[in-house]
């Protein structure tokens, strides 16, 4: 189908056979949604969206090959032994202002009144002053997800789990979009990079772009931050190969863009989307709590609408960067469900009301600390030596690896001798050692090695 987001596209092909109570055949949605878009999607694609929406309950099928039609659940009959599921199956627990914005949410969209973005939601906060994030919930948070390493050097606690966090946010954020990629499945595209069976290109480019953007910003936790070169960078990354312009990746939308399932129209200007972008980033680098910063770019970015597409996605990995920065917990989105984070989100857009995503939020990060804290507690104290060394170790193994290179012990004690003086040389040899036995195809990003680099290295080896 066309690059509109999964969940966009699922919403789309719902409304178009709930306008046919009849019932509607494969060959007239596909139709039909060449009308809308212009671009005839593809039929495997579509298949596969028309199941999942089988499976959600949300369309049925009646009759067989050519004769088969979808019809909606709501035009369809209610059978006396059908148990349907509740409600709040699937759910985040919520407060009673987000329950009224669900509730709101879940209005057919004719009546739901159409709205255009409104500048002043993003110009009336004022940081310190203005907060999304009540001071209590504040202190919740960071009792929440204080971490070990204490004042270390920003990034040091998203290094010591980064092959779990690359797999985990990966995944998640990918899943919020309709990849049906599983964790098994992803954890082998990223440390194997064997590509699932059955799933789409687009599917698989979708997570090796979000292992790209988390590596990114953790490798440069000293230099990121909430600025437009950080965030075009971001947006390029994540939405590499998934543009139908490729030029509009890491740039600013020159275009109008609509969001089907929605009744927000984003703004058109592109001289005001970029005014607006510089503001947002301009205020978010001035709120003082990484809390605070992170949601407020949840709140507000994907309600600017600032690049063609990808926006969620952005903000999704850009709430990090505050949490690296600081040594904090990360946000990995782990099962939250789609239906809660869509509806805060257009909770945002529509009512510019933030209570349903902030339930969201505050729940995802919650299990996001019980699940990384728990792996914090078995983890071995970092030896201060490879706190020292580390900068200086990747780039030993670098070295070895890229310039093909036998681990032997005159190269690993040339390296010691280039790198570290007298007094470590000999501690650093041993570091380098280690690090070259250990080193693994799902331990290359580590040391910022590409997998052919690693195997190109592995084949000489083994031609030796």
């Amino acid at each position: 189908m066309s690059r509109i987001a999964p969940t966009e596209e699922l919403k789309l092909i719902e409304s178009i056979v709930a306008d046919h109570p009849k019932g509607l055949g494969i060959s007239a949605i596909e139709a039909e949604i060449e009308r809308r878009q212009g671009m005839r999607p593809n039929r495997r694609t579509l298949q596969r969206r028309l199941q999942k929406l089988i499976d959600a309950r949300r369309l049925t099928k009646e009759g067989e090959s050519i004769a088969l039609v979808y019809k909606s659940t709501a035009d369809a009959e209610p059978r006396t032994d059908e148990v349907k599921a509740p409600e709040t199956d699937l759910y985040v627990p919520v407060s009673p202002e987000g329950a009224a914005i669900r509730d709101r949410m879940r209005l057919p969209l004719m009546h739901r009144r159409p709205v255009g973005y409104r500048r002043d939601f993003l110009e009336a906060y004022q940081p310190g002053a203005t907060f999304y994030l009540p001071e209590s919930l504040r202190s919740q948070l960071h009792e929440m997800g204080r971490t070990p390493v204490g004042e270390r050097p920003a990034g040091t606690y998203a290094r010591e789990i980064l092959g779990r966090l690359l797999v985990d946010l990966s995944w998640a954020s990918s899943r919020l979009e309709g990849n049906t990629y599983t964790r098994l499945d992803t954890q082998n595209l990223i440390e194997y990079g064997q590509v699932a069976q059955g799933k789409d290109a687009i599917e698989t480019q979708m997570i090796l772009n979000h292992k790209a953007a988390i590596e990114m910003l953790i490798e440069n936790a000293d230099e990121i931050g909430f600025d437009p070169f950080t965030f075009k960078n971001l947006h390029s990354v994540l939405s590499q190969d998934l543009m139908r312009n490729p030029d509009a990746c890491g740039r600013l939308r020159r275009r109008p863009v609509d969001i089907s399932g929605t009744v927000f129209h984003p703004l058109a200007m592109p001289q005001v989307v970029e005014d607006c972008f510089a503001l947002l980033l301009g205020k978010t680098a001035a709120i003082p709590d990484p809390f605070e910063q992170a949601f407020f770019v949840m709140v507000q970015l994907p309600y600017l609408q600032p690049f063609e597409d990808v926006n969620k996605r952005v903000s999704r990995i850009g709430a990090n960067i505050s949490l690296i920065k600081h040594n904090l917990c990360p946000l990995s989105f782990i099962d939250v469900p789609e239906r809660a984070y869509v509806e805060g989100t257009l909770g945002v857009y529509e009512l510019n009301q933030i209570e349903l995503l902030r339930d969201v939020f505050v729940w995802a990060y919650e299990r996001s600390c019980q699940r990384y804290l728990a792996i914090s507690q078995t983890m071995v104290e970092p030896d201060p030596l490879k706190i020292k060394y580390r900068e200086v170790l990747i780039q030993a193994v670098q070295a070895v690896v890229k310039g093909l290179q036998p681990p032997n012990q005159a190269v690993i004690a040339r390296l010691a001798a280039e790198n570290a003086p007298e007094s470590d040389r000999a501690a650093f040899a041993e570091l380098l050692t280690a690090a070259l036995m250990q080193l693994h195809e799902g331990s290359v990003a580590r040391y910022r090695l590409r997998r052919s680099e690693y195997l190109a290295w592995q084949r000489l080896r083994g031609d030796a």
